[in-house]
């Protein structure tokens, strides 16, 4: 499965936020990918620990990447209302 970046369609939010935003989806799309691979049947053991390394990189990637996110989302919205 390829992640495709999606284009920022959302004029209402900061640019900087879009930015943030897709490269958040792009992450969860990594994430849902390496969970759909653990629930495949017949996975060696060096397959599963290859899966569940990915995993937990991804997961602490997604930890650093949303640090600070809900500021910014408050930002964007306190600039919309």
């Amino acid at each position: 499965m390829k992640v495709l970046p999606r284009k920022a369609k959302a004029l209402y939010l900061n640019p900087r936020t879009m930015t943030l935003l897709s490269e958040l989806g792009i992450e969860c799309q990594c994430i849902l990918r390496l969970l759909v691979q653990l629930e495949m049947t017949g996975l060696s053991r060096a397959q599963v620990e290859n899966v569940l390394g990915e995993l937990s990189a991804a997961v602490l990637h997604l930890h650093e990447h949303t640090r600070g996110l809900d500021a910014v989302i408050d930002e964007d919205q306190d600039s919309i209302d």
